[in-house]
């Protein structure tokens, strides 16, 4: 079960006027359970996206980059999210790319309006077929089930390894007007920024510009999913979007001298926050959630890979598992980090409230005990003091256990 993460019910989850959500199952894999979502947007909405920097990217990948595109060089308005769970879609070539099209093509026929308007995504299996006749025979079943309170039943449609259903919900006034912003997200394991297999959707009826919608996507995600890490491993999936339905009776939102803008950034930043946070909180077999802290650095660059390379360290990562004090490893780490002049004796890190090394050694006051009393508690923080610089960062990961070996073993049976 996630570390200290409570999925949300069905009604902590706020209706965003101008949505409506729809679950049923395609049967996709061998499982009894719903693993289709169509997320229907009236006409009039905007969409924006931050996707998977590797390289061998998905199929629904590379057509929600080009449709998204099309929408804002053409000017049309998103319609609907397909969402299907089971298979990746991924590493299937020209046949790939083809029934992501069709899906499309599918959904569109239903809404009435153009292939265009729709974006597809995918997770699971990578380099296997996308069924794609069962998830158009399985459309109707969900625009049928689509309802605008639906957003529970739309987190638990897109797990894979998950636990649990992620999912949050905020309101602001903006002029005197309440928005709402919620969000879903999936997500266990092959997580690691740059897009951090991981999918999110965040809808707000907030009014927002399409091109600030797209800047507004990629802030909210480089302070959100983009310091969410369980393996290190980046999906070829990922994909996070933002959907604006321009419901919510005020004038739009166009460009950064608004001041109703930071409000509404803070509203989606903390939905994502919640979600990527309940990410690594559902890391596969996770039993800890660590919080890696850098400060002092030159650059939040520096500061970055120097969280990074603790939080991907695998020794690190099993030394929190086993709750063993063994700190040196995490000394090795930040000394790996890349930062190639990088003086140790101005280096400083704690455990919570234990500081452990001191300008570059052992501190005086460091007690095994006092490293084994943090060691074992499901939450920590490891705090990094670089001693040359005023930038920082942060990056939320968990450890690595016994059980991250048995999922991934058994991911495809």
């Amino acid at each position: 079960m996630p570390v200290n993460y409570t999925p949300p019910t069905a009604d902590a989850l706020l209706p965003v006027p101008g949505i409506a959500l729809g679950a049923t199952a395609a049967k996709i894999k061998k499982w009894e359970r719903d693993d289709l979502l169509l997320v229907v947007a009236e006409p009039g909405a905007a969409a924006a996206g931050v996707f998977t920097q590797n390289r061998f990217c998905a199929a629904p990948v590379l057509a929600c980059r080009d449709h998204l595109a099309q929408q804002q060089a053409k000017g049309f308005g998103f319609r609907a999210l397909v969402v299907n769970a089971g298979n990746a879609n991924a590493g299937t070539g020209a046949p790939g790319l083809a029934a992501a099209r069709d899906t499309c093509v599918e959904a569109a026929r239903l809404l009435g309006c153009a292939p265009e308007q729709i974006l597809p995504f995918s997770t699971g299996v990578i380099m296997e077929p996308l069924p794609v006749d069962r998830i158009v025979a399985a459309l109707p079943a969900a625009r049928s089930a689509a309802r605008t309170d639906g957003w529970f039943a739309a987190a638990g449609a897109i797990m894979t390894t998950d636990t649990v259903p992620k999912g949050a919900s905020r309101q602001i006034e903006i002029d005197g007007a309440t928005v709402t912003v919620t969000g879903i997200a999936k997500g266990a394991g092959m997580i690691h920024p740059d897009m951090a297999t991981m999918l999110s959707f965040i809808a707000t009826d907030a009014p927002v510009e399409a091109a600030l919608l797209q800047a507004l996507a990629r802030e909210v995600a480089d302070v959100s999913f983009n310091c969410a890490t369980v393996d290190g491993d980046t999906s070829t999936n990922d994909s996070f979007v933002v959907i604006a339905t321009g419901k919510a009776p005020i004038a739009p939102i166009r460009d950064r001298s608004d001041r109703r803008l930071p409000a509404l950034r803070s509203a989606l930043e903390a939905v994502a926050t919640v979600l990527a946070q309940a990410i690594v909180r559902d890391g596969e077999g996770a039993t800890k959630f660590i919080d890696i802290r850098v400060e002092g650095g030159r650059d939040a660059q520096e500061c970055r890979r120097v969280a990074f390379a603790i939080a991907h360290s695998p020794l690190v990562k099993t030394a929190f598992f086993a709750s063993d004090p063994n700190l040196g490893r995490i000394v090795c780490a930040i000394g790996n980090a890349g930062a190639g002049d990088l003086d140790p004796a101005g280096v400083s890190f704690w455990l919570d409230d234990v500081l452990v090394v001191d300008r570059g050694g052992r501190a005086a006051s460091y007690r095994e005990e006092d490293g084994q009393r943090v060691m074992k508690k499901d939450e920590i923080v490891v705090r990094v003091a670089l001693g040359r610089g005023g930038a920082q960062a942060r990056v939320w990961t968990c450890d690595f256990s016994h059980d991250y070996v048995s999922i991934n073993a058994d991911y495809r049976s």
